[in-house]
């Protein structure tokens, strides 16, 4: 039976699927709408599916964000290797603004990360030839994309120099950063 686990953060949830495991390996079934639904877990549909490699240990991809229209829900899970993967309330006017979760997941323990649209998504990986993989609730939009410096907002990463793409060296800090959110409780 699939696992449901809710966080700290309201909506930001860890999905373990079972493993159905013998002496060739195991099957699971990453993604599956009526399992989560007989849970009580009702996620938005899924348009996009990512894979992300990473071969270095130590490289840190995020803080990122896709602002509205275009904002992006995540189910993400680490198909080989290790991660670190947050999540971060940007949603102005929420009561968890600016709070936090970290989770480890990784290919050994199976677990998923939903990150619902209105937060911010980042992850370090452990391993090398470390691979992610996630599925997005709208498509990708260059204009809507964006960025928060990973070390503005005193996230523990447990490294000291991440390997970092240019976009995530020239992020803004959280502390100058207007968030395109609303907590849709805010009035």
């Amino acid at each position: 039976m699939i696992e449901i686990e809710e966080t700290a953060l309201p909506g930001v949830l860890i999905i373990t699927p079972p493993r159905h495991a013998d002496d060739r390996g195991f099957f699971s079934e990453s993604w599956n709408r009526q399992s989560l639904s007989k849970a009580g877990i009702e996620l938005p549909d899924f348009v996009q599916d990512n894979h992300c490699l990473s071969h270095q240990s130590g490289t840190l991809r995020g803080l990122h964000y896709q602002a509205p229209p275009h904002a992006q829900g995540k189910l993400v899970r680490c198909g080989r290797g290790r991660v670190y993967d947050v999540a971060v309330d940007v949603r102005e006017g929420s009561p968890t603004y600016g709070q936090r979760i970290g989770e480890e997941l990784s290919f050994e323990n199976g677990r998923q990360l939903w990150i619902p649209a209105g937060f911010l998504h980042g992850f370090v990986t452990r391993e090398p030839d470390t691979e992610v993989i996630y599925k997005c609730t709208a498509h990708y939009d260059c204009a809507s994309d964006g960025a928060v410096c990973w070390d503005s907002l005193g996230i523990d990463w447990g490294i000291a120099e991440p390997v970092l793409s240019e976009k995530d060296r020239a992020a803004p800090a959280f502390a100058d950063w207007k968030t395109p959110f609303i907590y849709e409780g805010h009035t």
